[in-house]
């Protein structure tokens, strides 16, 4: 098992991620994430509402998947999504790890059974995703940083990859706008890197321009 806590045992690579970014860069970043996701949940409240009401109607259970992440500097957390799979979804992961269509540490499967039919709506939408806006107002994630991994991910990582987690996790990222399932864990890290090392507040607001059309189904749309 490779070392799960999180540390950066190259210091010159650490200065290269932090040092062009400004001063103010993280509390405006972070005056973003509360103002907006707080508007988007009081507009967005009819849509929670409708959801949860498919959901249950689908196929019963809870409304909301809650799994802990691990997030900045590895602090563990609960994220929210709307469930879009079966309620034993967890348990017949087993069933299916040797279906997966991503290389390393991320499970990702086409036409996953697991998924109910209401889920395969929301998923396609990223609807399932809005409840993150919680996480965002509690300040776990933020709008834009790369996808925040499962803890038995993490015990599976390089000292290198533990670089992502330098940051806050995020909605949205450079990974997801830059053909998300079609790319690889390391591929994935390296983008994670590369949006910590050039971060600004022109560039998380190009992604999440970029995100639109990848939600209307654009794949290719970075």
């Amino acid at each position: 098992m490779k070392n799960n806590k999180f540390t950066i045992e190259n210091i010159v690579e650490k200065r290269a991620l932090f040092d062009n970014v400004p001063f103010y860069y993280e509390l405006l970043k972070r005056s973003f994430d509360i103002i907006v996701s707080f508007t988007a949940l009081v507009l967005l409240s009819s849509v929670f509402l409708t959801v949860a009401v498919f959901i249950k109607l689908d196929s019963g259970g809870p409304v909301l998947f809650r799994q802990k992440r691990n997030g900045f500097k590895g602090r563990v957390f609960e994220i929210y999504k709307f469930r879009s799979m079966v309620a034993d979804a967890e348990t017949k992961l087993v069933e299916l790890e040797d279906r997966n269509q991503v290389s390393g540490f991320v499970f990702k499967v086409r036409n996953d059974p697991r998924v109910t039919r209401v889920g395969r709506v929301i998923r396609k939408t990223s609807i399932d995703e809005l409840p993150q806006l919680i996480n965002i107002l509690k300040g776990d994630m933020s709008f834009v940083g790369p996808r925040p991994p499962i803890e038995k991910e993490v015990q599976q990582y390089e000292s290198w990859h533990n670089l992502r987690l330098s940051v806050r996790p995020g909605l949205t990222g450079l990974w997801q706008v830059s053909g998300r399932n079609s790319i690889g864990f390391e591929d994935m890290c390296r983008m994670d890197l590369k949006y910590i090392r050039e971060r600004c507040l022109l560039y998380d607001l190009k992604i999440i321009l970029r995100t639109i059309p990848v939600l209307l189904g654009d794949s290719k749309a970075f």
